[in-house]
């Protein structure tokens, strides 16, 4: 499968990314620069990590305005599956792909620490290697990851499993004082009503190789090429 990673102005993870699901994982994978309008050779689109138009006005915001976020949208509309990670995250809730919005850490600290993320949804395209309850060890480095949305928003998540991580301790005890950036319900990941959309703060490319540190990441990515390949066959 063919992997489309997006790079904007400011994007800083798309190397670490392909890596991941390249020189890790052995797909096939091509950078997508902000300004192209067609990726439909594409089977699957990640926003990585970054600081798109150095994240003036709010991290995502003029990023929305890119042609390539527009050909992203009829991918989407059509089943494509999408990950957003960290300022993809934050550029899926400027454009409305996803609901929400990711504000100032509630210390008002950038925070690069390692969290684990207790998996609460593992019916999806994106957490099928995982199970239910599972923790994964996967770091986390932004200044805007704190995720709030209006009281009918969380719950339409809660209630139709549209959460897929929360920040807990290595046990998967889910509690405030290890929520590391103030977000509702200590969210750190979701995905949209028809499941082929996700966004999550913490950077699974990051967490690809035992060497530097653990390869959890690589179950977000192995179910992606899983779930696309059996659609495939």
């Amino acid at each position: 499968m063919k992997f489309g990673i997006v790079v904007f102005p400011g994007t800083w993870s798309e190397t670490d990314t392909h890596h991941a699901v390249h020189g890790v994982l052995n797909q096939e994978a091509e950078y997508i620069w902000h300004g192209k309008d067609n990726i439909e050779q594409f089977d699957a689109i990640i926003l990585p990590g970054g600081f798109s138009y150095g994240d003036f006005l709010r991290c995502g915001a003029i990023a929305r305005f890119s042609p390539v976020i527009q050909a992203i949208r009829q991918f989407a509309d059509r089943g494509g599956p999408v990950i957003g990670i960290c300022n993809g995250f934050q550029i899926l809730c400027e454009s409305g792909l996803l609901p929400g919005v990711l504000m100032r850490n509630d210390h008002l600290e950038f925070r690069c620490i390692w969290t684990d993320l207790r998996v609460e949804n593992s019916n999806t395209i994106f957490t099928s290697e995982t199970i239910k309850g599972q923790t994964l060890h996967i770091p986390m480095s932004h200044g805007e990851g704190n995720y709030q949305a209006d009281d009918i928003t969380i719950q339409k998540l809660e209630d139709n499993d549209q959460i897929a991580f929360r920040y807990a301790d290595s046990d998967g005890n889910v509690a405030t004082e290890i929520n590391p950036n103030g977000s509702i319900n200590n969210i750190a990941g979701i995905i949209n009503d028809k499941g082929n959309v996700m966004g999550m703060m913490p950077h699974p490319e990051k967490a690809s190789e035992k060497l530097i540190g653990g390869d959890d990441g690589n179950l977000i990515f192995k179910s992606m090429i899983h779930n696309l390949v059996g659609r495939m066959t």
